[in-house]
């Protein structure tokens, strides 16, 4: 990357974080309507300007404290790239102006340990005490370090069309550095971030992008062959994809979405698939009359709810700066109001998942727990044992997974028994 830096990659970096420090939109759509406007840039160069300028989103708070009264977009980059992107004020000659030179060196003088902690971990306020408060400061500390590294990516072998060794194999014949995951059985992550869209193993279906993490989700509803599953919010349909292939093709699973956009991302993944018991459909909202016909029916339900998404923050950084405490206090009524629709439809005997990628407990234990107090028919089956029966260990009743600790995106899922 460093190799191909030049002034024109710069200003294409600041034009792009200018965009970006608006917040209007989320920061990947942004990013991708850029690049689609500038088809100019190859990979290397999409792949150092989209690095860059998230860099400045996961340290805003610490390189505005370095900036001073000048955080504007140019210093940012310049301030991102010289204090944690490791370049020297030589390597940053091609665009570092004379009279930003004293200046620069100032910046990288700052010590963080000197910073608020707030401000050295790169969180608001408001986020930084909700997860002092759960977690401690030292612990704290270590989530907002590990939220400020970029995501691995890693991939699920679609077992209908291929095996983990197998897999592993063909990357490495086409000279991918790719590994096991660490948690998930069918997850393989990579050594970087190589291009995929054209590889032919992912074309002919054998593999899907997905974080570890989102794996496990699928694997806690455990599906079996010939039953009625729904994915409740499905989205682009990855862990409904996964659900399909973990049902071996057989039963019917639904997957609802309010989203006309989403559920047509999961068309042209589907084809690929290979998956044939899968049935798209938009609901109006959890009340919709689709989801009423299928009341007291169902064998498994997945409700991975909408939610901050803070345990993605290393994929996600603009969404620490874009919400507030108002707006998760909407999300967990949102949730709860979703969670109550989606119990309607077990069968007595029957379970259901509740998931979000939220690090907050409001979102996720508060919820649950509000849930159990308005249902007695409901009770809490140990997602631990229920992973242990899979082959992975992950003890608990419910389960918690955070990358300072797991190396996954964080989520939070709880599985629920209808009782007869």
């Amino acid at each position: 990357m460093k190799a191909r830096f030049t002034p024109a990659l710069f200003a294409h970096a600041e034009k792009l974080l200018a965009e970006l420090l608006r917040f209007e939109h989320p920061a990947d759509a942004v990013v991708s309507r850029y690049f689609r406007e500038h088809r100019e840039l190859g990979h290397a160069d999409r792949g150092f300007v989209a690095e860059t300028v998230f860099a400045v989103l996961r340290r805003k708070r610490s390189l505005e404290a370095r900036c001073g009264g000048e955080a504007k977009p140019r210093r940012l980059l310049l301030a991102a790239l010289a204090c944690f992107g490791g370049w020297s004020q030589k390597s940053l000659e091609p665009v570092l102006k004379a009279s930003e030179v004293e200046w620069l060196g100032a910046a990288k003088a700052v010590r963080e340990a000197e910073l608020p902690a707030a401000v050295r971990c790169n969180l608001p306020d408001w986020l930084y005490g909700a997860l002092v408060a759960q977690y401690g400061e030292a612990e704290t500390a270590e989530l907002a370090a590990a939220l400020n590294q970029p995501a691995p990516l890693d991939l699920r072998v679609n077992t209908l069309k291929a095996d983990r060794d197998g897999l592993l194999a063909a990357l490495a014949a086409d000279g991918i550095g790719a590994r096991p995951g660490a948690l998930s059985p069918l997850a393989i992550r990579l050594d970087g971030k190589p291009a995929l869209a054209k590889h032919p193993r992912f074309l002919d279906g054998s593999f899907e992008v997905q974080d570890e993490g989102s794996q496990l989700l699928g694997l806690l509803l455990a599906p079996r062959r010939g039953e009625m599953v729904v994915d409740f919010c499905a989205g682009a349909g990855g862990k409904t994809l996964l659900l399909g292939s973990l049902m071996k093709n057989t039963g019917r699973l639904y997957a609802f979405d309010v989203s006309d956009k989403r559920l047509a991302n999961l068309k042209p993944r589907l084809a690929r698939s290979g998956l044939s018991n899968v049935h798209p459909a938009r609901i109006e909202h959890e009340r919709d009359a689709k989801i009423k016909r299928l009341a007291g029916k169902a064998d498994r339900v997945l409700v991975d709810a909408p939610c901050s998404g803070l345990g993605t923050l290393r994929r996600n950084p603009d969404l620490k700066w874009r919400q507030g405490e108002s707006a998760v206090a909407e999300l967990v009524a949102k949730q709860g109001a979703i969670l109550a629709a989606a119990a309607t439809l077990p069968r007595p005997g029957g379970r259901l998942v509740y998931a979000t990628c939220s690090l907050l407990a409001a979102e996720n234990d508060g919820v649950v727990d509000a849930f159990l107090a308005a249902h007695p028919d409901y009770r809490i089956v140990s997602a631990g044992e229920t992973l242990e029966k899979q082959g992975v260990a992950l003890p608990g009743e419910r389960l918690r997974l955070l990358p300072h600790r797991h190396g996954s995106d964080g989520f939070f899922a709880v599985i629920l028994e209808k009782q007869p």
